[in-house]
């Protein structure tokens, strides 16, 4: 399936592999540019680790837009603890050669999907949804231009990984998720109830490593140092690589499972702040706004992950 993409993401490291990974796949997915938001680390970090990621893949001429510093209302909040100081762990970061494009990420997004053909452009976002909540209340009628969203975000089955109930991309800016769910563009959310099922192992990480690029050894890096924190924290075998599973949602959907739910936030203060209320069996009798990814094929992942790392310098 080709698309037409904007990806929309707060580097973080598994955020990088995403991009490494969407990259590697230019006959699938024509890549416009990157968008990047603050969330996983602050702006300044995340701009240059979408920068990053693009000079690792042989890509300096995707270019990158700055966005969104902070979240609509929430105090601002990041995922240091987890992905280090710098956002990437396992790997060491400089300054990029390519500077990032001039102008905002919100104003890039305004203008390209204004003047793009009705419903043509994917957009994949992997971390907090600031930016394009900030471009729909701006320009609503943006949404014309869009096909899809495709949401890294969510939990419901799995419990939350920053609160008991709330994932860390909504929970960083539930009001942004909340403004973008309504917007009624056709969305799939791939909520950690499917990146959780979807697993690191010594042998997938070898076999990443064991390709021979740069790029391979830059994944398997980064997964060595990612993937034993949350394992210890969940007492799973692996880790999830969250972010990636977009990527393969949008080159191979048929390795995911989920349904057409309704899903809302809870932006209000209090135990479930930034909880998304997926409403699994119908409960409520509300219209369905989401593709809910419930379950996902690891091996099948594991395998799409390698053959595209494979094609990278």
């Amino acid at each position: 399936m080709h698309h037409t993409l904007i990806i929309d993401t707060d580097p973080g490291a598994d955020d990088v592999i995403a991009l490494l990974f969407a990259m590697a796949a230019p006959e699938a997915l024509e890549l416009q540019a990157l968008t990047a938001v603050a969330g996983n680390v602050p702006l300044a970090k995340t701009s240059r680790n979408a920068l990053l990621a693009c000079e690792w893949a042989g890509r300096p001429d995707i270019p990158v837009y700055a966005g969104a510093e902070r979240p609509l209302q929430r105090t601002p909040i990041y995922a240091a603890n987890i992905h280090g100081r710098e956002g990437i762990i396992g790997v060491d970061v400089h300054e990029p050669a390519t500077p990032l494009a001039e102008g905002h990420a919100v104003d890039y997004l305004i203008r390209t999907l204004r003047t793009a053909p009705e419903r043509s452009v994917t957009l994949a976002m992997l971390g907090p949804q600031t930016n394009l909540a900030l471009a729909l209340a701006q320009a609503p009628e943006i949404v014309r231009g869009l096909r899809e969203l495709v949401l890294m975000a969510g939990a419901h089955f799995n419990g939350g990984n920053i609160t008991p109930t709330a994932e860390f991309n909504v929970f960083a800016d539930p009001h942004a998720a909340e403004a973008v769910l309504k917007c009624g563009v056709p969305i799939t959310m791939l909520p950690l109830d499917a990146t959780h099922k979807i697993l690191t192992s010594d042998e997938r990480i070898a076999r990443l490593r064991g390709i021979g690029n740069r790029a391979g050894v830059i994944v398997a890096d980064i997964l060595d140092a990612y993937a034993p924190q949350e394992m210890q924290h969940y007492d799973m075998p692996g880790g999830p690589v969250h972010d990636a599973t977009v990527i393969a949602y949008l080159l191979q959907p048929s390795l995911f499972s989920g349904r057409l739910i309704n899903v809302e936030v809870d932006s209000r203060e209090g135990m479930g702040f930034g909880q998304t209320v997926a409403d699994w069996h119908g409960s409520l009798k509300r219209p369905a706004n989401v593709n809910w990814i419930a379950d996902g094929d690891a091996q099948g992942f594991f395998d799409l992950l390698a053959a595209h790392v494979a094609r990278l310098p």
